[in-house]
């Protein structure tokens, strides 16, 4: 018997709106699938841009570079992102306690990763004497990729560290001190305190000059080289290399070389692995 025809149309669109929901749920079904399927395979998959989000780089110049730093104290440490290839040259000091002499930045009191990539942070030739950082017992700060240089320490009685005063943590990987002079100890850097802490891997300290330990001097503090190299470093009183007085030290397939007058000769504790 033949069906009217308003009655099968009416089934024909009937199905056809059944068909059509049922896809959409299917849809919304695969769609919610999915959300589950991110989710359990982890955050980063959920949000990428967040995962891997990269610090904007400090633009080339010296605010720049002082600003960020003050900052990154003011938030309790982070990593500041250089401009890649640039060198930031230091007119005048950003950081001083009163007490140990100027530095060319702010003092940094929290955990500072300063993130290079071939950069150099220099005094200016025409600018005062000041050294490069000086790091608080309560701070920290890791070179990558970064110089410092043309640091000078020779405030009176305050005259360590030519490049970096540490009284807290100092990281250098892939990073160089040169070029860097104190009227005491420690032309490159001047380490002292028990919670001080240094650690060079693949790094280098060359070309500094000091009235003694144009290189590195480490003073209750503990002193790691790892793959690094300390060399052509040029002091007047031994050693000129490394001084290490108490605390630790260790060179880890590292090497101290053509220092003058001596490489560690006449350190009061000896440095292991140290010839000369």
């Amino acid at each position: 018997m033949t069906a009217p025809v308003g009655r099968l149309s009416f089934s024909l669109n009937h199905h056809r709106s059944q068909l059509h929901e049922s896809h959409h749920a299917t849809q919304s079904h695969n769609s919610a699938l999915t959300g589950v399927a991110i989710l359990t395979t982890g955050t980063a998959l959920l949000l990428p841009a967040a995962a891997h989000a990269q610090n904007a780089s400090v633009p080339c110049t010296e605010s720049a570079l002082v600003t960020a730093v003050t900052s990154a104290n003011a938030a309790g440490g982070g990593t500041v992102t250089l401009t890649p290839g640039c060198t930031y040259t230091l007119t005048a000091s950003h950081g001083d306690d009163g007490v140990n002499g100027p530095a060319g930045l702010p003092i940094i009191t929290t955990p500072i990763t300063l993130d290079g990539n071939a950069n150099t942070i220099a005094r200016s030739a025409a600018a005062p004497a000041f050294r490069i950082a000086q790091v608080g017992p309560t701070g920290g700060t890791t070179l990558k990729a970064i110089t410092f240089s043309g640091g000078q320490a020779v405030t009176t009685g305050h005259n360590d560290g030519g490049g970096i005063l540490n009284f807290g943590a100092v990281t250098l990987t892939g990073s160089q001190l040169s070029g860097n002079t104190a009227g005491g100890r420690g032309g490159a850097l001047y380490s002292t305190g028990t919670p001080a802490a240094t650690t060079f891997t693949s790094s280098t300290v060359k070309n500094n000059t000091a009235n003694q330990s144009a290189g590195i001097a480490s003073v209750n503090g503990t002193l790691t080289l790892t793959s690094s190299v300390v060399n052509t470093n040029t002091a007047t009183v031994n050693p000129g290399g490394i001084y290490y007085v108490a605390g630790s030290a260790s060179l880890n397939t590292s090497t101290v070389t053509a220092n003058t007058p001596t490489n560690c000769v006449s350190s009061p504790s000896p440095v292991p692995g140290c010839i000369g």
